[in-house]
């Protein structure tokens, strides 16, 4: 039987896809990419003016009530049934190469 690879960022909750994950299910303090905006073509217009677009990193500050994310070096706060819609998947960090000297 093939494992289906797991969402690091991911909370216990099961993300409608392997890849992808629901913003409002992340782990406090992952840093995560939005790949796509399930919601309609308003609220979408919305979110991307808000800096919540496609290819957008964020960092997930936290989540309680709201869900408070990092974006282009400011805080912003929206419902959790917001972020429901807002589908992402993990940022893998660079790996860091040292040239010979």
């Amino acid at each position: 039987m093939k494992k289906t690879p797991v969402h690091t960022a991911c909370d216990e909750k099961v993300c409608p896809q392997p890849e992808l994950c629901p913003l409002s299910h992340l782990r406090d303090g992952s840093s995560v990419r939005i790949k796509h905006l399930a919601c309609d073509d308003d609220l979408a217009k919305r979110l991307r003016e808000m800096g919540l677009g496609e290819e957008q990193k964020i960092k997930v500050l936290t989540r309680e009530n709201t869900v408070i994310c990092q974006v282009c070096n400011a805080r912003l706060g929206i419902s959790t049934r917001l972020a429901d819609k807002i589908l992402v998947e993990p940022v893998t960090p660079l790996a860091v190469s040292r040239k010979a000297a």
